[in-house]
């Protein structure tokens, strides 16, 4: 076991918190393999009726994954990377197929890994801190944990538009558009929590609603989003920011210097591997992000973006590509078969 998550029982229910407030709760290995344990535990324990997870420190729920060893795994050749994505992805699919109410807090920021943890779930309760947004095409990456799943199934327009600039939803966009499904002011989150080990839950959503109901408010009422999010529609990065440059307004030119920051390549494989995964069940899109994320692994732009985001920290990437230079083999290249083994998904037994 690990001490970078604390999992306990809490009367009815199972309790996870992520324990690396001074790294936003970012996630290693260790603590994806801790949480799987605990999740299969409570599965198996007849007296949990729910599970809660939630992250420690007021700034985050979980801002995301290792990405610095990440980046050093893929230099040096060794299976590190690999072997956390294996662990990870593993997780998010039992999250997304876990056989009791999943109750995932997502205060403060939410990004990279802590979507994964918590978008599969059952509900996603958000509080008045909620930031959640998927940045990965700004280090030369992709949304993975699932995102080529997700973002489409929020509509083709919104899950491209988030997928591609990395946009920062707050509290209400959260809510509006899907990510969070409750609203729980943060000073209740505790008492919420309380509530819940305190009830008698038998294992259904309908007696975690009856607790839920008396700390679940109405959300912030979001900003509309503007006619000019119909561009994401467009098959291709160029004919994106084509649309967007000519519609001409303030959120769209915003978004188009916003994507002309991002790694071409990282891009065009992003919107692909959307494309894709709009029509692939959960456990398909997972097992190909697998090979997405190693297929990066043999890319320039993924190392140049981490240098350029979190080593050196000058902010200046010198991405591979230009925006009108990356072809569709370049694309297919990417996302092609890269695992030596597929995925190995987990059974809903204590057997991890």
């Amino acid at each position: 076991m690990t001490d970078q998550i604390i999992a306990r029982k809490r009367g009815s229910i199972g309790h996870i918190t992520l324990d690396r407030p001074e790294a936003l709760n970012a996630l290693t290995e260790e603590m994806c393999v801790a949480i799987t344990r605990a999740l299969q535990g409570f599965a198996a324990d007849d007296s949990i009726g729910a599970v809660v997870i939630d992250g420690a420190g007021e700034r985050a729920f979980c801002a995301g994954g290792d990405v610095i060893l990440l980046h050093d795994s893929g230099k040096a050749g060794d299976t590190r990377a690999e072997n956390f994505w294996r662990t990870e992805y593993a997780l998010n699919e039992y999250i997304s197929r876990y056989p009791k109410p999943y109750i995932a807090l997502i205060d403060g920021f939410v990004m990279g890994g802590g979507v994964g943890l918590s978008v599969h779930g059952r509900l996603r309760v958000a509080g008045d801190n909620t930031l959640f947004a998927m940045p990965e095409t700004g280090i030369g990456y992709f949304p993975d944990v699932g995102g080529s799943y997700f973002l489409p199934r929020l509509g083709t327009a919104v899950g491209n538009w988030l997928g591609l600039t990395g946009a920062r939803l707050n509290t209400a966009a959260s809510y509006a558009l899907g990510v969070a499904n409750a609203y729980v002011p943060t000073n209740l989150h505790d008492a919420l929590i309380d509530a819940l080990g305190a009830a008698d839950l038998d294992g259904s959503d309908a007696a975690v609603a009856n607790v839920m109901k008396q700390f679940v408010r109405r959300p912030p009422v979001a900003e509309t989003l503007p006619a000019a999010i119909k561009c994401f529609e467009e098959s291709t990065v160029p004919a994106i920011l084509r649309s967007l440059e000519a519609d001409g307004s303030d959120w769209a030119t915003k978004q188009a210097v916003t994507l002309r920051r991002k790694s071409p390549l990282a891009l065009a494989v992003t919107l692909e591997a959307l494309r894709r995964g709009s029509t692939m069940t959960f456990r398909e899109a997972m097992a190909r992000e697998l090979d997405y994320s190693l297929g990066f692994l043999k890319t320039q732009d993924f190392y140049e973006g981490i240098r350029a985001q979190l080593i050196d920290k000058d902010r200046n990437p010198k991405w591979s590509h230009g925006m009108d230079e990356v072809t569709q083999g370049q694309v297919s290249r990417v996302l092609g078969r890269h695992a030596m083994e597929p995925l190995k998904f987990l059974s809903s037994e204590n057997d991890a």
